[in-house]
């Protein structure tokens, strides 16, 4: 098999070729088929997937069975100040993607966002909710699906939410320089969510690469949390000489004026993942804490 990565120098992207080139995560081997699959790993440089016409001669050259988009505009302060530029990756970057793998019958795994919902309830939103983002962000994944949706028949829309990986920026990586740095934090305590491992996430998108149960799935670490008790957690497992104190969605936002709503709720449940290739992904402290056994610090 062969499968081309977009985004690839990104914590998700490089999580992928790591489990492809190693055979298998902490969760379990690859599937048999992408034991020996060719990879063709590219990032903005290679590709821009805004470029509707590079981006279909790009996979009509290369001819991939499964194209993993994790190319993204994901600073949602930025994406505010920067709406052009997000709607071109995220939504013209998304419909390029889709065009191009159904010119060839390719896959396409879209990997998209909780930020599709405006953040409102008090259980875990499965996938047949109905979106209804209120950032530029949220809107702009959102249109994305859309267009994946429309213009491919083959396709895997995987929302995630809190990735955080080995690779590249995160707010783990961030809460571990912050607390360093500063000695006393301040986290919201009423925004609530599913951490999740970019380890496990890449796991199970392995697992949907080989198989036909297409449709929008949600993956997101197991068990709900706030950004004060994930930062809290993050904290105690690293071990810096740090304290956490809570603060509130409101008080943040008076410090912080330029800074994107966030969802208030953006709890997901693993539905269908549980019904097709099984819902393996961890309890997000077990997660956190294997995260942490492996981590180098950098």
């Amino acid at each position: 098999m062969k499968i081309l990565i977009t985004g690839a120098s990104g914590q998700l992207g490089t999580e992928i070729q790591r489990q492809l080139k190693n055979g298998g995560s902490a969760l379990g081997p690859v599937p048999e088929r992408l034991k020996n699959a060719t990879v063709i790993a590219t990032d903005v440089n290679e590709l821009d997937i805004t470029d509707r016409d590079a981006t279909i001669a790009f996979v009509r050259r290369h001819q991939p069975d499964t194209i993993i988009s994790c190319a993204a505009f994901t600073n949602v302060d930025g994406c505010e100040s920067n709406p052009e530029a997000a709607f071109k990756v995220n939504a013209i970057g998304a419909s390029n993607l889709a065009q191009a793998a159904e010119r060839i019958n390719a896959r396409l795994i879209h990997v998209s966002t909780d930020y599709v919902f405006r953040g409102e309830g008090n259980k875990p939103l499965d996938e047949s909710e109905r979106v209804d983002p209120k950032s530029v962000y949220g809107k702009t994944k959102a249109l994305g699906e859309e267009y994946v949706k429309n213009f491919c028949h083959r396709y895997f829309i995987v929302r995630t939410a809190w990735l955080y990986g080995y690779a590249g920026k995160n707010f783990v990586k961030t809460i571990v320089n912050a607390g360093k740095k500063f000695g006393k934090l301040e986290v919201v305590s009423d925004q609530l969510g599913n951490p999740t491992n970019a380890e496990d996430l890449a796991h199970h998108i392995l697992q949907l690469a080989v198989s036909h149960d297409y449709g929008v799935y949600h993956c997101t670490g197991e068990g709900i949390c706030s950004w004060y008790e994930f930062a809290s957690e993050i904290i105690r497992l690293s071990g810096v000489d740090a304290t956490v104190a809570p603060c509130t969605s409101a008080e943040y936002s008076a410090k912080h004026p330029a800074a994107a709503d966030r969802p208030a709720w953006s709890a997901l449940e693993n539905r269908m993942l549980a019904c097709t290739v099984g819902n393996q992904m961890r309890d997000w402290k077990v997660a956190l804490a294997d995260f942490f056994a492996h981590w180098n610090g950098e």
